[in-house]
């Protein structure tokens, strides 16, 4: 039972992140920068370093990252130059900036609409137009109801079952937009992903304010953004370098009235900046990381060149979508 529950608070934890597909890093609570980690909650870049797998899961989605271990580099390729031709959609034979995009945006999309189709027949195997908040909660948490007010309270990382269900009540009522407490899949959708609805903006900005401040003074300061994702196993461990870069970058980009502590305002600069197209700024990425004679296109050559770049090899994660026949 204790390891049920167990396997419960952990697929909980998961579910509330405000990451698309979460899983709890060892030894931390989840960072929170939903435009510059991958599902596994991996910044993109720490100083220096490349995160490739963000570029995989933001090429193919995250589901679709996960099932290519298996494949040899040749096999890896080989349905690479399949992927490239269907980007390619006026089959000229180069990946335009727009054509990357749109494809980086079909990823997204392919994913949201999966993991709420799962989740929905999950919750709702009637398939009825809506499912109610007592259905929901009876399914996810129903478990508490045997709980003592010691284990509904415990916390682990930070998280109890009670804040758990508490949150989740709370995302529920932003989704609910004609507050008859129950979801249509539309609003299921929005409290699933709330990062990818314009409508729960605020309550993502809510959530990430919440996880961070941890002194609950309404602002953060730069030891709760850096102890969110990093804390030091011993008194004298000196920081690395990333660390002091972060700290850096706090003051420099985050910060922006040079207080000591990021606002409500300068939280939503951080988390939601304006103007800011993630799957385009993903492809200029991909673009800069293979445009060997520099014209802002793409090659099929040029990507194969840099297969690890946009699916990995034996080691590295590819995708569900690989092994689709219909597509392969």
């Amino acid at each position: 039972v204790r390891k049920m529950r167990t396997e419960i608070f952990l697929v909980l934890v998961a579910s509330i992140s405000i990451a698309a597909a979460s899983s709890i890093p060892a030894g931390g609570e989840l960072p929170h920068d939903p435009l510059e980690h991958d599902s596994l909650h991996a910044k993109h870049f720490d100083g220096d370093k490349h995160n490739a797998q963000y570029d995989h899961e933001a090429f193919l989605g995250a589901d679709e990252a996960r099932k290519f271990d298996e494949l040899t580099p040749e096999e890896s390729k080989r349905r690479l130059g399949l992927i490239v031709d269907r980007i390619d959609e006026d089959k000229d034979g180069f990946l335009t900036l727009a054509e990357l995009k749109n494809w980086i945006q079909y990823t997204q999309r392919r994913y949201i609409d999966e993991d709420v189709g799962r989740l929905w027949r999950q919750h709702n195997p009637e398939n009825n137009e809506t499912i109610s908040w007592e259905a929901y909660r009876k399914t996810v948490y129903g478990f508490m109801d045997a709980l003592d007010q010691s284990e509904l309270e415990q916390e682990e990382n930070g998280v109890s079952y009670m804040s758990m269900l508490a949150r989740d009540r709370r995302r529920w009522a932003e989704a609910d937009r004609d507050l008859d407490e129950k979801l249509t899949r539309e609003e299921f959708t929005a409290f699933l992903h709330p990062e990818e609805h314009p409508t729960m903006r605020e309550l993502v900005l809510k959530e990430t304010t919440d996880d961070l401040d941890k002194d609950k003074d309404g602002k953060i300061s730069v030891d709760e953004y850096i102890g969110d994702m990093y804390r030091p196993s011993g008194a004298d461990e000196e920081e690395p370098e990333w660390v002091l870069s972060e700290r850096e970058a706090f003051t420099k980009h985050r910060d922006l009235d040079g207080d000591g502590y990021l606002t409500e305002d300068e939280i939503r600069s951080w988390i939601a900046p304006k103007d800011f197209d993630h799957a385009e700024s993903e492809a200029k990425h991909l673009i800069f990381e293979a445009d060997v004679d520099h014209d802002q296109m793409l090659t099929k050559d040029e990507v194969l060149d840099k297969y690890d770049v946009f699916v990995g090899s034996q080691a590295t994660d590819f995708g569900e979508a690989l092994a689709r026949h219909d597509e392969f």
